[in-house]
């Protein structure tokens, strides 16, 4: 199935959803002790590789970590080469001063914002749907 390529049926359709939890990012020289069954993302780097796990097992594992964030899935299909899309939601956040880390997956682009604005951040995902 084709993900969607048209920028403004993406924004249009985006329908943001919010995953329970908070969610850390964590850099890693050997990630062998952590279960893949535990890890939601996975990218290596020349200097560690980063994962975002749970926090719960984050703390259970006494991993060490500077950012708690909600997850914010857009529930859209998105094509992996549509044009526009991260950069209309990162500006979009942007002119509220929210940060957004955004891991592009092959069906969904998932948005990770600071916990305390979990809420704006949602609000503004909406209003896409309602232009």
């Amino acid at each position: 199935m084709t993900g969607e390529r048209d920028l403004k049926i993406l924004l249009r359709t985006l329908k943001p959803s919010l995953n329970d939890g908070n969610y850390v990012f964590i850099s890693l020289k050997d990630i062998q002790h952590i279960s893949r069954e535990d890890i939601l993302f996975e990218f290596k780097e020349r200097e560690g590789t980063t994962v975002i796990l749970e926090k719960n097992k984050a703390d259970e594992l006494s991993l060490t970590y500077e950012f708690i964030a909600s997850w914010i899935t857009l529930t859209v299909h998105s094509a992996l080469d549509a044009v526009g899309l991260t950069a209309a939601v990162s500006t979009a956040l942007t002119k509220h001063d929210i940060s957004c880390n955004i891991v592009a997956a092959y069906y969904h682009d998932h948005i990770f914002v600071a916990k305390k604005d979990t809420e704006k951040a949602m609000d503004i995902l909406r209003e896409f749907s309602n232009t």
